[in-house]
């Protein structure tokens, strides 16, 4: 289903916990009416679970309306064995948008606590006393669901307004996520050693295991922090020079079409990607050749035409500074119909080129990460980033969070 457009998923394992939770509230149903039939409180733990799940959705609907609102799209709402999660476009431009979109979840929880706990509470206990418990449990639930979200540690809401603080106080949208992630870091170890005291030494086994795997989670979601953190450290410091190869051939324009058809045989049968060929005349770069003359032209007039005839100026090709960062390569390579890019070195002389697979092989050295061989070829092959590296939404959040400016007057692309 869609929400304003948002679409609405549900991951396998929200199945697993909507049945645990019915259990559970079923359990606490008995207990506290032991008379009650089975199927009635198996409904009615059921009827809780679901309630609790649409809670869940409200809350992400809070941070997602609010986010469209300050101009962000967001591509989804996935509820699963956590809770819920919506997936953004991209982060807000601005601290306080970002609290704003933070703070409307925990807000949320909070208005649905409040109302299930007073006016909620006394309507349902005149009708029936089942319903009263009911409204109750979905009460406390939701200011639990409010609190534990105001936690001041990424992932959580609480992570989220203290980097937007930070953010605000600084004028740093990096410290803010560094100051954040640390203190979620110590959450997520906290709530492990709880967790696991819990589960083996005081037979809370479900809270233990329950609090062990948020923990668990949170200190994922934590290093994954750390790790685009360095990413984007990355992607400003190195330059295109120190990642670009040299995929082209050079031929001179007075040479005929049926060099430049030996040329791409050769290509053929060692199977690399297609390379540009640039034309040069007294050691001046003129132009660079493409292969529609050999498709127009019939074989018997290849030796008798020259490549300064059917060559193309320069300057059309998509192309950098060897000395841009790294980050500009990336929205160049998007911007380019072939996905890579001519490198002109600082006496703006053609010096390398620089492909997708380029890119990432220097930013995972950088980062200490060695690629397999086979996936460098068959992302060569598709002219992929390898592994599914998502550098261009990187990019798009550094730049709308204020950590790169884009340059005025660049000639990152032509």
């Amino acid at each position: 289903m869609k929400i304003r457009g948002i679409p609405i998923r549900l991951h396998p394992s929200w199945f697993v916990i909507l049945l645990l939770f019915t259990w559970i509230s079923q359990n606490q149903l008995s207990l506290a009416e032991s008379s009650l039939p089975v199927w009635i409180s198996w409904g009615l733990g059921f009827i809780t679970a679901l309630l609790l799940f649409l809670s869940v959705l409200l809350h992400e609907l809070g941070h997602s309306l609010v986010a469209l609102r300050e101009g962000v799209k967001v591509r989804s709402i996935t509820l699963f064995f956590l809770g819920g999660v919506a997936r953004v476009e991209r982060e807000c431009s601005t601290p306080m948008a970002s609290l704003r979109v933070a703070a409307a979840g925990p807000l949320v929880s909070l208005v649905l606590a409040i109302s299930f706990l007073t006016a909620g509470a006394h309507a349902a206990g005149h009708i029936n006393p089942l319903l009263a418990n009911l409204v109750e449990q979905l009460g406390g639930l939701n200011l639990l669901l409010a609190i534990f979200n105001l936690l001041p540690g990424l992932p959580l809401d609480g992570g989220l307004i203290l980097k937007a603080l930070v953010w605000q106080w600084t004028g740093s949208q990096r410290k803010g996520v560094q100051v954040a992630t640390a203190t979620g870091r110590v959450l997520s170890l906290s709530a492990m050693v709880i967790g696991g005291w819990l589960f083996f030494f005081k037979g809370g086994q479900i809270s233990g295991l329950w609090l062990f795997t948020l923990g668990w989670f949170g200190l994922s979601a934590s290093r994954s922090q750390t790790q685009l953190l360095a990413l984007q450290k990355v992607l400003r410091e190195l330059n295109v020079g120190q990642a670009a190869g040299r995929n082209f051939r050079v031929l001179e324009d007075d040479q005929s079409l049926r060099r430049l058809s030996q040329l791409r045989l050769a290509s053929s049968e060692e199977q690399p990607p297609q390379e540009w060929v640039l034309v040069c005349r007294s050691g001046r770069w003129v132009g660079y050749m493409t292969d529609q003359p050999l498709k127009e032209l019939p074989v018997q007039q290849w030796d008798r035409q020259c490549l300064a005839d059917h060559m193309k100026p320069i300057a059309e090709l998509p192309s950098i500074d060897e000395k841009a960062p790294l980050w500009q390569a990336v929205m160049a390579l998007e911007q380019s119909e072939e996905g890579r890019l001519l490198v002109f070195n600082i006496a703006g002389l053609p010096s390398g080129t620089l492909d997708r697979i380029d890119l990432t092989e220097a930013v995972l050295k950088r980062l200490g990460v060695r690629l397999p061989a086979q996936f460098v070829e068959a992302a060569r092959r598709q002219n992929t980033y390898p592994l599914g590296m998502a550098l261009p939404q990187v990019v798009e959040s550094m730049v709308s969070g204020g950590l790169v400016e884009l340059p005025e007057g660049s000639r990152s692309t032509s």
